[in-house]
């Protein structure tokens, strides 16, 4: 039998996909053989054979960048049961919780959050949970002090029973027999959490519905006459693992950083910056996780997988992140808004992992603090006392941080005796002027310039040569909600789309990170397929016109029935879509999922997509700045049996405008190809069944948007915004008779 102290903490399990590149290959060289095709035949045809030549040129560039990003797929399988035997002591993990609006995101949720992570099986001395709050509620502050007294108890039970669900509300929502015991002691103990569950539950809902939890006296002192975005540094121990024994809680600490209205504070950025300062003055930890506020432990051995691969001795020196994909609870039925990513995961997700390694996604996240804080892979071993120097220049004025940062470098933790005695020391750190004059998000901690600050961060820390691991231990390691409603999803694809573009449009480019940096060359194609979502919204668009142009017009960019070229066409729709079929019935979707994520593709692009990319060229001509848009939160998801579960909902936002003035204007060319109100074909060639089909694959894509036009309520679109696809429509018309007399 091997010794186990020789074996490897993971391994890397290359993935068998010799039919999928078979099939990406063929995808590639007909559409190839469609450009050659159209190229050839230019000079013959008009606008319209132009235009639908960009178009695909783009669609087959874009195809080749999802070739080489799926190409090598890989699976990391991690052996925690090795890792404790190899390690005589694990290093500390100082975990981050961010949260910002009470409203948005419930403060029930967050304490869930912050239950699961206390409960995990790790040393509790080892651990401190730090829960940002950036809306300086003192309701989110009163929910984690009684989720702390609730703790005390949660905490010991999860551990005797070995509970493996350790979110409060997920694990009562199912039979006790379920996830723990059937003997009687366990039944009691069982009811009694659950009871002492609902009480916490009827406080924290009590207080928000009060709109604060009591008078603002004592420990809440600090809350009175506060402003949202005008406000100093509140810093509170709220629980210290002072005996530092095995069985106790984890340290508790809430912070709300200081606000000043003409500051920059830099969103989530700048929280996570502050998070890694005050956490360094406090606790020290060598190892970070981050996650969202809904984003609960599913699995308590979470911890002990991220640390194989950052411990291992093979790629200690090499591995900057452990990165575990964003699993979602208590989803619809077939995935209708598209947005479980499930597929996404499986194939491009695990295709970056066999790369440099997967995108940092900005929860579920283990960091090394020395990345963070900028070393690079060849600085580690060497001692380098000219590289921590530099470093250390750029941390600010705090010679407390100075001196924890320095102790990270070198792989120390020395942390204070009591963290009460580092308050004052935080507050400073946490100080709204603070960053001005250090190299804070720039070359230091989480990156600014960007909504999605956490896939900057992780380019730049590829950029230093740097590699990350993706792990999908069974069960998932964390579970979160997915936003539900059109206008939840289209809020956060257009904040992903414009973070993603501000970063390709910056000095941060993938291409100058390969050029000048350590990234490597197919990450930097793999980059580039995220970061051009935004722009594919345009030729996407353009596409989408053609058809209706063609049939108002009685024109064609389309090959005839009689035509050769007709086939590569037909074979492309058909070999893509029985391809992706494939993938979601292989993945454990059903057909109906393929279809929903099927429309809400074309959906997003042509709505979210379309206003992130407008955002980024008015923020890049100096008109308007980016905004960082919260999602809605929700812990409780639709029930199935709903008749309103999974309806398509609307609101007055301007972002359903371009999808509903696609839907009037194909519907419009429908009518006039159905009624013959066409004018003659001009070269005896006119619209054809290519075009007819491809107006009618549109409609039945933009099928919610149809029942929108009829629906009432929140299902149905807003008048003003069908007015306005109306008289956009109108001009569609207009300016294709003007073409047709031209």
């Amino acid at each position: 039998m091997a010794n186990p102290i020789a074996l490897p903490l993971y391994k890397k399990i290359p993935r068998k996909n010799t039919l999928q590149r078979l099939f990406d290959i063929l995808i590639f060289f007909l559409l190839l053989s469609l450009l050659i095709y159209r190229f050839l035949f230019l000079k013959n045809h008009g606008l319209t054979w132009l235009l639908a030549f960009l178009c695909e040129s783009w669609f087959t560039f874009t195809w080749a960048l999802v070739i080489s990003t799926k190409w090598n797929p890989v699976e990391y399988k991690t052996h925690p049961d090795r890792l404790l035997q190899r390690v005589p002591e694990l290093p500390s993990v100082d975990m981050f919780v961010t949260t910002v609006d009470p409203v948005l995101e419930p403060p029930i949720i967050t304490v869930n959050t912050v239950l699961s992570l206390l409960a995990i099986d790790y040393p509790a001395h080892k651990l401190a949970c730090y829960v940002s709050d950036d809306g300086c509620s003192p309701i989110t502050y009163y929910s984690l002090v009684e989720a702390s007294k609730f703790a005390k108890l949660w905490v010991p039970f999860c551990k005797k029973y070995n509970i493996h669900v350790r979110a409060p509300f997920r694990y009562f929502s199912s039979n006790p027999q379920t996830f723990g015991g059937s003997s009687s002691d366990f039944q009691q103990e069982w009811k009694r959490m659950k009871d002492e569950y609902e009480r916490l539950s009827h406080k924290i809902e009590d207080a928000v519905q009060k709109s604060v939890p009591s008078d603002f006296n004592g420990d809440f002192a600090e809350f009175s006459n506060i402003e949202r975005r005008n406000h100093p540094a509140i810093i509170k121990v709220i629980w210290e693992n002072r005996t530092s024994l095995l069985d106790e809680l984890p340290h508790l600490v809430y912070i709300s950083r200081e606000k000043r209205p003409k500051h920059p504070h830099h969103y989530k950025a700048g929280a996570m910056n502050v998070l890694a300062r005050v956490s360094g003055l406090m606790t020290n930890a060598p190892y970070m996780l981050n996650v969202d506020c809904d984003m609960f432990v599913n699995n308590p051995k979470t911890a002990l997988h991220a640390m194989c691969p950052l411990l291992d001795s093979k790629s200690e020196n090499k591995i900057a992140f452990s990165q575990f994909p964003q699993v979602f609870y208590g989803g619809l039925k077939d995935d209708p808004y598209g947005n479980q990513m499930v597929v996404l995961f499986k194939y491009m997700g695990h295709g970056i992992a066999g790369l440099q390694g997967p995108f940092y996604g900005g929860t579920g996240c283990f960091h090394s603090r020395k990345v963070i804080y900028g070393l690079s892979p060849d600085d580690v071993d060497s001692e380098n006392e000219k590289t921590a120097n530099n470093i250390l220049s750029n941390f600010g004025s705090s010679k407390e941080l100075i001196k924890s940062g320095a102790n990270a470098l070198k792989g120390k933790t020395n942390p204070p005796p009591n963290l009460s005695n580092s308050i004052q020391a935080s507050c400073q750190v946490s100080g709204s002027g603070y960053e001005y004059g250090t190299s804070w998000g720039t070359k230091v901690g989480w990156k600014y310039g960007s909504t999605t600050e956490d896939v900057h961060t992780g380019l730049m820390i590829h950029k230093r040569g740097w590699r990350s691991a993706l792990l999908s231990p069974n069960p998932p390691a964390f579970l979160g909600c997915a936003p539900s409603g059109g206008p939840s999803v289209a809020t956060q694809q257009k904040r992903w789309v414009t973070g993603l573009l501000e970063i390709l449009f910056s000095k941060s480019c993938p291409i100058f990170a390969t050029l000048f940096g350590e990234l490597q060359f197919r990450q930097c194609l793999a980059y580039l397929w995220v970061f051009m979502w935004g722009l594919r919204s345009i030729p996407e668009l353009c596409y989408a016109a053609l058809p209706a142009y063609c049939l108002i017009t009685n024109s064609h960019f389309l090959p005839k029935v009689q035509e050769p070229t007709l086939y590569v066409l037909a074979a492309i729709f058909i070999i893509y879509n029985v391809y992706t079929l494939s993938e979601y019935l292989r993945s454990g979707q059903s057909v109906r999922a393929w279809w929903n994520n099927q429309r809400m593709s074309r959906i997003n692009t042509m709505n979210a997509w379309l206003f992130g990319f407008l955002s980024v060229i008015l923020k890049l001509l100096g008109i308007s700045e980016t905004v960082f848009e919260v999602t809605q939160k929700d812990q409780s998801s639709d029930d199935a049996s709903d008749a309103e579960a999974g309806r398509f909902t609307f609101n007055e936002s301007p972002i359903f405008l371009p999808g509903t003035t696609i839907l009037v204007v194909h519907l419009t060319a429908l009518v006039v190809s159905l009624l013959k109100l066409q004018p003659p074909a001009r070269d005896g060639q006119g619209s054809g069944l290519g075009e007819v089909f491809c107006s009618v694959y549109l409609v039945l894509c933009f099928w919610p948007f149809l029942k929108g036009l009829f629906g009432k309520g929140r299902h149905g679109i807003p008048s003003s915004t069908i007015c306005k696809s109306i008289a956009l429509a109108l001009l569609f018309g207009y300016f294709c008779r003007r073409a047709t007399i031209g």
